[in-house]
């Protein structure tokens, strides 16, 4: 896997990833940013919940359930100094659907936390990461 990013002008950034799709990054105005775009451990965290969120939804169309809504709200604590790492992320997942098996949804937020989210696997290396969800009928 490549990326490349390249900087625009203060500290704007643009990412451009393998498959050719680009981001924007910034920093934040007490570094010369100009609070344009997400910042990158912004980004860090919104990767995690997009790869989470990725799996229980394959997870849960896998074993037939009629999944029709997945929203994750991510919280994270970062180090006071630096680095200032992710210290603790919590994700809490709403799970949307007619009749879905709470033992389906916990099996797939299970399984992404402990096996496939390649993300919140390699951050939980240096954070405690928890997680709970909520089933909403649809």
């Amino acid at each position: 896997m490549k990326a490349r990013v390249k900087w625009l002008d203060h500290m704007t950034f643009v990412g451009e990833s393998e498959s050719g799709h680009t981001v924007v990054m910034d920093g934040a105005p007490e570094v010369g940013g100009r609070n344009l775009a997400a910042r990158p451990m912004e980004m860090v965290l919104m990767g995690m919940g997009g790869c989470t969120a990725f799996d229980v939804v394959m997870i849960l169309q896998r074993a037939r359930q009629p999944v029709t809504d997945c929203i994750l709200e991510l919280t994270a604590e970062r180090a006071d100094e630096v680095p200032k790492v992710f210290t603790k992320i919590h994700v809490h997942y709403i799970v949307k659907g007619k009749g879905l098996s709470e033992k389906q949804v916990e099996k797939a937020v299970n399984l992404s936390a402990e096996k496939y989210c390649s993300v919140s696997i390699m951050l939980g290396k240096s954070a405690v990461i928890t997680h709970d969800f909520e089933i909403i009928e649809a």
